[in-house]
């Protein structure tokens, strides 16, 4: 009966539940240890073996979720697409992970580049970071830190469980072997999305292509391009004045505070779906 009574809490529940909040389901009389819970729960991991769902511990307590490998067919069930976070905003959730607690200065010196404040608010929306107090230097800044809504998020207990940073370095290496480069892009909507500014475009980011020399070049106005046949109306058209040839268009930067080509990695996928 024990089981049953979890069980029927934990698919009822839209958040994990821990062994307190389990515990205040029972009258005093018939509320039983926090080990005979302990050993129920077990049991229903051990119930879900051969199921679809199962029985997961996470920061904020105990929660049925999806298995993995069934976790892409239902989310056929919304129609909504995942959201897509630039590369700039992974970073900077990386560093305030592995170096928290960590004020957004010592962010942009570790990056090299401004940290736009779009990108912090996206993080703290997401309930992801929050501020675990301030920096006892001038000016006092905000340090940073993350939230058990970013463990329970990423399938995690604790910090201990993330992977080492010779592992992460493994799996950037991967990556950047992968044939991304013909990837789509993700659409000016996902750009707002991920939490990106274009007033945090730096000069840096201006493609020196679009302003090649070689459009520059003297032997565009040598004597022979005066001559009465340069004068055509087919050699003033508008793609000759451009610089850029025809069918061509200029790459657009405005789209990456960073300079960094958006990246088409979704949002953390969870280890499965959460049935709350």
């Amino acid at each position: 009966m024990l089981s049953r009574i979890l069980e029927a809490a934990l698919l009822a529940a839209d958040q994990p539940l821990g062994a307190d909040r389990l515990l205040a389901l029972f009258a005093d009389a018939e509320r039983p240890t926090r080990d005979e819970v302990h050993a129920a729960l077990e049991a229903l991991r051990g119930d879900c073996a051969q199921r679809a769902i199962e029985l997961v511990e996470v920061a904020g307590g105990f929660r049925f979720q999806v298995r993995r490998e069934f976790a892409e067919r239902v989310s056929r069930l919304w129609e909504e697409r995942p959201p897509r976070y630039s590369r700039a905003l992974l970073e900077t959730l990386a560093l305030i992970v592995y170096r928290q607690p960590i004020t957004r200065g010592e962010i942009e010196d570790i990056r090299g580049v401004g940290v736009s404040s779009s990108i912090t608010k996206t993080l703290q929306e997401r309930e992801w970071i929050r501020i675990v107090g301030h920096r006892e230097v001038p000016g006092r800044p905000a340090m940073y830190g993350t939230t058990r809504r970013f463990l329970d998020d990423f399938n995690l207990k604790g910090l201990d469980e993330l992977p080492t940073l010779a592992e992460l370095r493994d799996l950037l290496q991967i990556n950047a072997e992968l044939p991304l480069g013909d990837a789509p892009d993700p659409g000016g909507d996902a750009a707002a999305v991920r939490g990106e500014s274009p007033e945090d475009e730096s000069p840096e980011d201006e493609s020196p292509e679009d302003e090649s020399p070689e459009d520059e070049s003297p032997e565009d106005e040598s004597p022979e391009d005066e001559s009465p046949e340069d004068e055509s109306p087919e050699d003033e058209s508008p793609e000759d004045e451009s610089g850029v040839a025809p069918g061509h268009n200029p790459p657009n930067d405005a789209g990456d505070e960073s300079g960094e080509e958006p990246s088409d990695v979704p949002a953390p996928a969870l280890a499965g779906a959460d049935r709350g």
